[in-house]
């Protein structure tokens, strides 16, 4: 399974961009992949080649209205592991002996 990070956004959009994060979002909520939205981006959990294609598909979404775009985006692939999104939390939760924000 791989663990996606990404971020993607219009340039010259203007100070909000949440419409078009909206847009993506509604793309991998439908994709049925198991996911995390926080205030930098979005973590994706799937197969390598399932998450790619989300992510291309979200590109080419905002690049609809938009005449550049821009995409940050981070892979960890670790095999035979899943449910990661939130296993990697707690386990530092389990270090610290609390629970975080």
């Amino acid at each position: 399974m791989v663990l996606l990070e990404l971020s993607v956004a219009p340039l010259a959009a203007g100070d909000s961009v949440s419409r078009q994060v909206a847009k993506c979002l509604a793309i991998i909520d439908a994709s049925g992949l198991d996911y995390e939205l926080h205030a930098m981006g979005t973590i994706v959990e799937g197969e390598l080649d399932e998450v790619v294609e989300l992510m291309k598909r979200c590109i080419e979404a905002v690049a609809e209205e938009h005449d550049r775009v821009t995409c940050t985006a981070k892979l960890d692939l670790r095999k035979g592991m899943s449910g990661r999104i939130r296993g990697k939390v707690t386990s530092v939760e389990r270090h610290l002996g609390r629970k975080l924000k």
